[in-house]
């Protein structure tokens, strides 16, 4: 499977934001973004003008690197919100959030998103009772997440619990801390996604 296996950091400091990549790290004064605040590279203080698709470029790979998706899957969920009814920015971030790792991780038992695709391929989670270890599959309202027995005492996940507090739980999700357990209540909308996303920027960039 195909999947970016650089330094998380330079992409937070490429898009000029905070892409909380890298969980708990991303809280402290050791963000490379609060450390330098400009864009990687031997150029990356110069000046430089920015044109209309330079912008929607990188609104679009700000979010695909939030979601942590690569181009091909990436233009495969914006199809599918096209087809959808109701406005396709808010259907492709719609599906980007019912992801099964993008769950876990909301749900606070991973720390950053590609700590949840990980639990989640390794077979730590199960979904409405059978096995689930693919990270892109789409919850449904219903759904119920659980984590199994066997992986309730392992410690990066006991401590993502713990932290879950800052992050907070969308009002979409339901979370069960006890039974270690998360429950998908709607659909979640356009005000449950709380990065700073323009998405009707990627509307008209797929839309040329």
């Amino acid at each position: 499977m195909a999947r970016y296996t650089g330094p998380s950091c330079r992409l937070c400091r490429r898009e000029n934001m905070e892409l909380f990549l890298k969980g708990e790290r991303c809280y402290t004064d050791k963000c490379a973004i609060k450390r330098r605040n400009y864009p990687p590279g031997q150029h990356g203080q110069g000046r430089s003008k920015v044109s209309n698709y330079g912008v929607q470029l990188r609104e679009k790979q700000k979010v695909r690197r939030i979601y942590g998706i690569l181009e091909k899957q990436f233009r495969g969920y914006f199809q599918e919100a096209d087809r959808l009814r109701g406005v396709t920015g808010e259907n492709l971030l719609s599906l980007l959030e019912r992801r099964l790792d993008n769950v876990v991780y909301r749900l606070g038992f991973a720390a950053s998103r590609t700590e949840a695709r990980i639990l989640v391929r390794h077979n730590h989670f199960t979904v409405n009772g059978r096995k689930a270890n693919i990270g892109s599959i789409q919850l449904r309202p219903g759904d119920v997440v659980e984590l199994k027995e066997k992986s309730r005492k392992i410690s990066c996940i006991n401590e993502s619990l713990e932290a879950v507090v800052r992050r907070g739980i969308p009002q979409w999700l339901d979370l069960d801390k006890d039974s270690y357990k998360g429950t998908v209540k709607t659909l979640p909308v356009r005000e449950d996604v709380t990065m700073p996303i323009q998405e009707q920027l990627i509307v008209e960039l797929y839309s040329k």
